[in-house]
C-alpha cells in the first residue's frame, strides 16, 4: 500500500486521516502470469495499481491477428477512462505477461474516495495526464521509424522489460514480425 500513497504524494499532499480512508478502501489482487485483468466485452468493475509485474494492453485486428498496443508495469495505475462508477466495458484485453500483485479498489469504493477527498478527482486528472503524455512520447516516433531503431528505442524506454517480456510481445507492440525482431536483436548484441 505505502507504494499505492508515495505515487499519489507525487501529485498532491494528502493528510494521514486521508491516506488511512483510503488504504481501508484498498484490496490486494494478485494475477498469475496469462491471467487476464480484464477482457474485452466485460465490464471493468475495479480500479488497479500495478505493486509488481507487467501487464500488456492487447487487441484483435479484423483479420484475427494480435496486436499488442501497450505494456504497463510497477508503479502505474490502471484506470479505465471512466472513473465514476458507471461500467466500461473495453475493447481491448489487459493481460499479465508477469505475475503481478496489484492494489485494487472497487468503482463503489474509488467512487467513495472521490466523494470524500476533496481534489482527489484533480489529483486523478493529473496522473491521467501523465500517462498520456508518456504514451504519446512512446508510441509517436513508432510510427516513422525503422524497425531496428524501434527496437533500440524499446530497449530504452522500457529497459527493465526486455528480458520479462516474451519476444512475440515485444514483436508485436514494435510492429514487426518474431523472426524480423531476433535477426534485429543477432545484428545489435
Amino acid at each position: 500500500m505505502k507504494e499505492f500513497i508515495d505515487y499519489i504524494l507525487q501529485f498532491s499532499n494528502l493528510n494521514q486521516q486521508q491516506i488511512d480512508f483510503i488504504s481501508k478502501k484498498a484490496n490486494e489482487l494478485a494475477l498469475v502470469k496469462d491471467e487476464y485483468y480484464w477482457k474485452a466485452g466485460k465490464a471493468v468493475k475495479q480500479i488497479g495499481f500495478i505493486l509488481e509485474g507487467v501487464l500488456r494492453i492487447y487487441y484483435y485486428t479484423n483479420k484475427g491477428e494480435e496486436n499488442t498496443r501497450y505494456f504497463v508495469d510497477e508503479n502505474h495505475l490502471i484506470l479505465d477512462g471512466h472513473t465514476s462508477v458507471t461500467n466500461y466495458i473495453p475493447s481491448e484485453y489487459l493481460q499479465a505477461v508477469t505475475d503481478c500483485k496489484l492494489i485494487v479498489f472497487s468503482k463503489e469504493d474509488w467512487k467513495e474516495i472521490s466523494d470524500t477527498i476533496v481534489g482527489w478527482d484533480s489529483i486523478i486528472q493529473k496522473i491521467i495526464t501523465k500517462y498520456h503524455t508518456e504514451k504519446l512520447e512512446r508510441r509517436s516516433p513508432l510510427v516513422s521509424q525503422d524497425a531496428t531503431t524501434r527496437y533500440i528505442e524499446f530497449m530504452e524506454n522500457f529497459p527493465m522489460l526486455v528480458n520479462r517480456i516474451p519476444l512475440s510481445f515485444i514483436a508485436s507492440y514494435l510492429g514487426v514480425t518474431q523472426q524480423s525482431l531476433s535477426r534485429i536483436r543477432k545484428k545489435i548484441h
